[in-house]
């Protein structure tokens, strides 16, 4: 996310054969590949379901993004988990190798004070 005084500019794209005046604040190569990439996925789409109005395609195109958006988030939450059921492992590990050389400190104290 940008912040709000960040000076924005204008790009120019082409998506679906319409063309969009867009203010960005970001990359404009960034918004570009992705009017891009959305443009293909609407001709492609235009293309496999025949003859549909440009209304219907970009709502095809929005399922089709939505969906990709879901797998993503699962799959980030899936690795979310992931890492945290690892890092208690890593946790209980830490914490078992604490407690040996803290013992093993203890055993070496023991000795040197009686031997």
């Amino acid at each position: 996310m940008h912040e709000p005084d960040t000076p924005k500019h204008t790009v120019r794209v082409t998506i679906f054969n319409q063309t969009y005046s867009l203010a960005t604040a970001g990359d404009a190569g960034e918004t570009e590949a992705l009017a891009h990439e959305i443009d293909e996925l609407m001709s492609s789409i235009a293309r496999r379901a025949g003859n549909l109005d440009s209304t219907r395609t970009a709502v095809l195109a929005c399922l089709h993004l939505a969906d990709r958006l879901r797998v993503a988030e699962r799959e980030l939450r899936n690795l979310k988990e992931s890492v945290d059921h690892k890092t208690r492992n890593f946790v209980t590990l830490i914490d078992e190798t604490l407690r040996v050389v803290e013992n093993c400190g203890a055993e070496l104290d023991d000795n040197r004070l009686s031997g």
